[in-house]
């Protein structure tokens, strides 16, 4: 997905992905540490915080709306199978990465129990509902769509990527959890390449979305 971007305008819309990358940070950081805040649990606040990244990413941006629309529109089906393909590949390399720490750094295994202790008491629909409607397809509006596009056109498509997949792996560092952080740094580096060979936000929102259903509800890997 692209938009055209006035050259005068270029500075200010880099700016704005730094200041998305480090609102996401400030927003998510406490709640990786600690899992919840006040009232709100773990997806309801992530669910509200990825809300707010969208609008502030998306509210100001015609040309981003409107890129968007058009990338739903074209070749829909394509990209709904490309994207249902990717996320049954990286659920592989997950299910491989994840025999190789049981059996070659057993003592890493626990972080993996850890992440599933971000569930709670919530339900399984609730969960369920939460990433196939909001957090998964804001993550990819937020982090590629808005980010990666912001600092590409900045600093180029290659710096723009690792950039991105960094500050995305970064935002996990609060969470203390090793295994999460390179889940981030694996995850990041994997939609950001999707998302810069085939242009399609739809097709990397689809692969994410599929992604986090298939390791949070379906088949999780703990």
């Amino acid at each position: 997905m692209e938009s055209k971007i006035n050259p005068s305008e270029n500075r200010l819309f880099a700016q704005r992905g730094w200041l998305l990358a480090a609102l996401a940070a400030v927003l998510l950081a406490p709640l990786f540490r600690v899992g919840h805040l006040g009232p709100l649990d773990f997806w309801w606040w992530m669910s509200a915080t990825q809300l707010v990244l969208v609008a502030a990413a998306y509210g100001p941006d015609i040309g981003a709306r409107a890129a968007l629309a058009t990338d739903l529109r074209v070749h829909l089906l394509r990209k709904i199978f490309i994207g249902l393909l990717s996320a049954v590949a990286l659920y592989g390399i997950f299910w491989l990465g994840n025999q190789l720490v049981r059996e070659c750094l057993p003592q890493l295994a626990g972080n993996i129990g850890r992440l599933y202790q971000l569930k709670g008491d919530a339900s399984t629909l609730r969960v369920v509902l939460l990433i196939g409607l909001v957090i998964g397809p804001c993550e990819e509006l937020l982090w590629r769509g808005a980010i990666q596009r912001a600092l590409s056109a900045q600093l180029g498509p290659v710096r723009g990527l690792f950039l991105t997949t960094v500050l995305y792996a970064v935002v996990h560092l609060s969470s203390g959890n090793p295994l999460l952080l390179l889940a981030a740094l694996v995850c990041g580096l994997f939609w950001g390449v999707l998302f810069q060979r085939t242009g399609s936000l739809a097709l990397v929102v689809i692969s994410h979305t599929v992604w986090d259903l298939a390791v949070y509800v379906l088949l999780p890997l703990a």
